[in-house]
């Protein structure tokens, strides 16, 4: 069972950063494609950003574009998701996912995702 542990979540002002990261326990760490989504109260859950088995491609969504940046380091099994100039839309619980590498996967839709963490909340106060 593939096990992903969020963290770096908190409160922070608008404007401020904040650096999510998600640490998995699998060795075939980069036969994974990775993927951050976020959950607004009362809203569905929402893409935010992925990255492809290797890192060499990458996909955000049109809200955080330009903003955040999400990067990984295979050898540390982990994903990351760099949040600047953060603003008030932007709080959420933030979900890091995993979907096993196949030809077609759409890595901005979460169907295509095998496994999630637990999320952490990020909250940003104007």
């Amino acid at each position: 069972q593939v096990q992903l542990v969020e963290s770096g979540g908190g409160l922070v002002q608008t404007g401020d950063s904040l650096t999510l990261s998600c640490a998995v326990s699998e060795r075939t760490f980069t036969t994974y494609g990775m993927g951050w989504f976020r959950q607004a109260p009362g809203k569905e859950r929402e893409f935010v950003a992925a990255i492809n088995y290797s890192g060499g491609s990458t996909y955000y969504a049109d809200s955080v574009k330009g903003r955040f940046t999400i990067s990984r380091d295979n050898a540390k099994n982990t994903v990351y998701l760099q949040m600047n100039s953060l603003i008030a839309e932007d709080t959420a619980v933030y979900y890091c996912a995993a979907a096993l590498t196949r030809i077609g996967v759409h890595l901005d839709r979460a169907y295509e995702y095998d496994y999630w963490g637990q999320g952490t909340q990020v909250t940003v106060s104007s």
